[in-house]
């Protein structure tokens, strides 16, 4: 198919439109075809060079098309690329190692697996009663479940875990809607936004311990007795970017002691240096019971990792077609080196502070800016229509969206029904400040230039 006529290639489109199943609600796919990426740039049909601030899906945290990752691809694929399940290569041996040497005491044990979504299955594990039985193919890498001997899972409101079965059922979003009966068992807690939440304390800040306890009291009134584990992303990015309070883990965890759960953290997007840390949980100073890896693991290839505890390894083992790959685990050890070689977490922690002070600065000026939030290189900002009674405006996140795509940035909004419209930004952990800088003034200038967003506040109107 001819690359010369640019983003308006009928017969590409026409190609997309009857071959390519829609996702995201059924959305149009963005009208830009892309020839090529290189660092934090993608490159359109129209020669058009794109800064990109959502690593692609959330996960080339090393930039698109980086040297190192090229090159070891190259060297695995040509000597090792897959093995059967029950044996073993270096790679895989030797990532594993660097994970367990990186990570705390109590997260000792790890598969390697595929996608986020598949990892998580495996963390969660459902136990195979009969009534389960036509679910078996769906369910076959669940731990939580089988190491506890309780299958009732608890997950946050506007949480995405994934799209498997038991991934899926822990997922409180849109796509949780047409497909029949989520898992037995599925409960769920109130994700701790406090832009939003009604729980304040009497000075009006917000009172995330409450909320999370009556939180609680719900679960224990739906339960059956039978609380297996808590399912949570440090940063909810599909969410809304809501950010845990800080504690919040802490006393997570001792809710979960209390009642003999699993405390299962999901850093699909936040592990890996994104959030300033090697991994999002430090900043609360818990361990997990089970650690879920995905996306920024494999740095733009499908692999992820499920990591937990001797003890819960004895009990629980499973397989699959693409367990213990060697090619992505090539990969995942080489992005876990250039993460400590180059300071990764240190550099996502500068330019997060950078990136941050820009959006609060923008804030300042522009009213259609509800809220910023986010932690390194992961921030987002949510657009209202008025900042006194927060309704979410998704129309002009919408223009602004397209507007800075109009000048050169990939940027994702996040519409969710009920809650808000919010951008979800987080560039490669390899950008430059100067590329950061190039980035946010095109936002600045999105901000400027978009009917809607261009109603400064009176402080900055002389």
């Amino acid at each position: 198919m001819e690359s010369s006529v640019g983003n308006e290639h009928p017969a590409f489109w026409k190609v997309a439109d009857d071959c390519l199943i829609r996702y995201s609600g059924g959305a149009p796919f963005i009208r830009r075809i892309i020839e090529r990426a290189d660092g934090v740039y993608l490159y359109d049909a129209d020669g058009k060079r794109i800064i990109d601030f959502t690593s692609g899906q959330m996960s080339s945290i090393l930039g698109h098309s980086n040297p190192a990752i090229v090159s070891i691809i190259h060297r695995q694929v040509a000597n090792l690329d897959h093995l059967f399940s029950g044996m073993l290569s270096r790679p895989v041996v030797d990532l594993a190692s660097k994970l367990c040497d990186m990570l705390p005491p109590g997260l000792d044990k790890v598969q390697l697996l595929s996608t986020g979504g598949e990892s998580n299955e495996c963390a969660i594990r459902v136990n195979d009663l009969s009534m389960f039985n036509f679910l078996r193919d769906f369910d076959e890498f669940q731990i939580a479940k089988m190491y506890t001997g309780k299958f009732e899972i608890v997950g946050l409101s506007n949480s995405w875990h994934g799209v498997t079965f038991a991934a899926a059922s822990m997922t409180y979003q849109r796509t949780r809607k047409g497909y029949g009966p989520a898992a037995a068992g599925s409960l769920v807690l109130p994700t701790p936004n406090g832009y939003r939440s009604p729980f304040r304390n009497p000075d009006g800040t917000y009172d995330w311990k409450t909320e999370l306890d009556y939180g609680f009291s719900l679960v224990d009134a739906q339960s059956v007795g039978s609380l297996a584990a808590v399912i949570v992303e440090p940063i909810l990015s599909s969410g809304g970017v809501i950010v845990l309070p800080p504690g919040y883990l802490r006393r997570l965890k001792e809710h979960c002691v209390m009642r003999g759960m699993l405390l299962i953290v999901d850093e699909a997007q936040t592990g890996v240096g994104r959030t300033g840390k090697n991994w999002a949980f430090e900043h609360d100073g818990v361990v997990p019971d089970i650690l879920t890896l995905s996306k920024t693991l494999g740095a733009g290839l499908p692999l992820s990792a499920v990591i937990t505890s001797n003890e819960i390894e004895q009990v629980v083992h499973s397989l699959t077609t693409h367990v213990s790959d060697p090619l992505p685990a090539a990969v995942g050890l080489q992005v876990l080196q250039m993460l400590e070689r180059d300071n990764l977490a240190l550099q996502a922690e500068r330019l997060g502070q950078r990136f941050r002070a820009f959006l609060l600065g923008l804030q300042t000026q522009y009213e259609c800016i509800g809220e910023v939030r986010g932690m390194g290189l992961m921030q987002g900002m949510e657009i209202v229509k008025d900042r006194t009674t927060k309704e979410p405006d998704e129309a002009l996140a919408t223009a602004l969206s397209d507007r800075m795509l109009e000048l050169g940035l990939s940027a994702n909004v996040l519409r969710i029904p009920g809650i808000g419209s919010s951008f979800r930004m987080a560039p490669p952990l390899t950008i430059t400040q100067d590329e950061l800088d190039a980035g946010l003034a095109i936002i600045a200038e999105a901000f400027r230039t978009t009917p809607g967003a261009n109603v400064m506040l009176a402080v900055h109107r002389h």
